[in-house]
């Protein structure tokens, strides 16, 4: 029989694993309360690598308590309207990977989205975007409260004049182009309108003097107005001349209230390619753990030595469409064990998405994944959902044990999920089947909780960089 000095050591080392948080062989032990978002905006996590080179802005959660305080009152939609929009817009992007590689992908929508029309032109599906970012726009600068997106290349907001027929009622007060010193109207027949390309412009407007934009989103709403030039504000004291966005003057969109929004993708009429003269075509983000915390948005690439910290793989794009930042997966682990699952399966690729809520994974992958989390997670009870394929009832645990997952990117790079943000949302698994193997993927926001993503096309590649907010 055990003596109780030798039971009272090891009961003290088993507190002692607990408090920590982990174990050896890849499972974490966390509070049941450590992932629910707080009522209030809480102190900041960042872990931003400062940098000369870059200059970096608050990002948060568009229904959080850290949203600007003017959108403190806007209703959070239901986690089933959540992802039924994240969802409708997957569906808009495995149709347009469809158009451009050929692949046969495209299905047809869940009842949930039948309503839901795919248009000609580009653009994401801006009611499933979930975090925003403070601009200022204009001579004297004005902020504006813009929904950050890296699915979509036109940055815009509403303008005057535009009355409650043609604009959405926003919370702050429409941009005034007359009041700024250095706003004008981009001509028709000019590079910067030409840059536009079919899917944008609009023809040209004002007696065929201005250039006409036009973006069509996947979930029927549109900004349609003037292209224009103007002085853009990233943070005091630093501004981007010249820029080039939508003056929207015919809106139809989501009624949360938001100013407009800022296009991350990697086309030409994007911020991040306007500006690569000086960051070089690179960003980056954290999405933070909690929606009561903050995370940021940079622009610029950390100088090399200080990019340790980051791993980094090779960036792909879909042929002939430069908006989307994909990444090719070559394997999974859960519990510190590879799963077996064949590199073939991950052929088509994965997107890296802001807009899109859980992960969607080819057929194999998804197989292997969702057993190997249910086995990990036996202990706890099964519960039905309508909205996730996996869903688990916590209540009455102070405790869970959640294990780590893990995935590989091409290069050898690999990335440790968040536990247990990056892997649990409202107590079920983040993950979703994509469709056939050889298939698109992608990789939802959930998933890059805590995780710095460097979007370099500059030097085509992609980095995580880990527990950065």
């Amino acid at each position: 029989m055990a003596s109780p000095l030798l039971l009272l050591v090891v009961l003290c080392s088993y507190c002692c694993y607990i408090a920590l948080g982990g174990n050896e062989h890849g499972f974490a032990v966390v509070q049941r309360r450590s992932y629910d978002s707080e009522t209030v905006c809480s102190a900041s996590k960042v872990n931003l690598e400062p940098s000369s080179a870059t200059v970096s802005m608050s990002l948060v959660h568009r229904y959080g308590p850290c949203a600007p305080s003017q959108y403190s009152n806007v209703p959070t939609p239901s986690i089933s309207e959540t992802l039924r929009r994240s969802r409708a817009r997957t569906n808009y992007i495995m149709s347009q990977a469809s158009k451009s590689m050929g692949m046969g992908m495209a299905s047809t929508p869940d009842d949930d989205d039948a309503a839901v029309t795919i248009p000609t032109r580009l653009g994401g599906f801006v009611d499933s975007l979930e975090y925003v970012v403070t601009l200022g726009f204009g001579t004297p600068s004005v902020p504006q409260v813009l929904l950050m997106d890296t699915g979509s290349d036109v940055s815009w907001v509403q303008c005057t004049p535009c009355n409650s027929t043609k604009c959405y009622p926003q919370k702050d007060p429409l941009f005034d182009p007359s009041k700024s010193s250095t706003y004008a109207p981009i001509a028709c027949n000019t590079d910067a309108c030409r840059k536009l390309g079919d899917h944008y412009h609009n023809g040209c407007t004002s007696g065929g003097t201005q250039c006409g934009y036009s973006v069509e989103y996947a979930d029927g709403s549109h900004s349609r107005g003037v292209y224009s030039n103007e002085t853009l504000t990233l943070a005091p004291g630093i501004t981007v001349e010249d820029f080039h966005f939508g003056c929207g003057r015919d809106q139809r969109g989501p009624s949360d209230k938001y100013d407009g929004l800022l296009g991350l993708g990697g086309a030409p009429v994007s911020l991040v390619v306007q500006t690569s003269s000086v960051y070089g075509g690179a960003f980056s983000y954290c999405l933070p753990a909690l929606n009561s915390e903050a995370g940021f948005l940079v622009l610029g690439s950390p100088p090399s030595g200080n990019k340790s910290a980051f791993v980094f793989t090779p960036m792909r794009h879909l042929p002939g469409y430069a908006t989307f930042y994909m990444v090719t997966m070559t394997g999974i682990s859960v519990g510190g064990k590879p799963l077996h699952i064949p590199q073939s399966a991950f052929r088509g690729g994965m997107i890296i998405d802001s807009g899109t809520v859980d992960t969607e994974l080819p057929e194999t992958a998804y197989n292997a994944l969702e057993a190997a989390l249910r086995k990990a997670l036996k202990a706890y009870p099964l519960v039905p959902s309508d909205d996730f394929d996996t869903c688990y009832n916590f209540t009455g645990y102070s405790n869970i044990t959640v294990p780590r997952v893990a995935f590989t990117f091409s290069g050898g790079a690999t990335i440790d999920l968040d536990v247990p943000n990056g892997i649990l949302v409202n107590d079920c698994l983040a993950f979703q089947e994509s469709g056939p193997d050889d298939g698109l993927g992608i990789i939802g926001n959930v998933n890059q909780r805590t995780l710095e993503v460097l979007y370099d096309a500059g030097r085509g590649n992609v980095g995580f960089r880990a527990g950065a907010c």
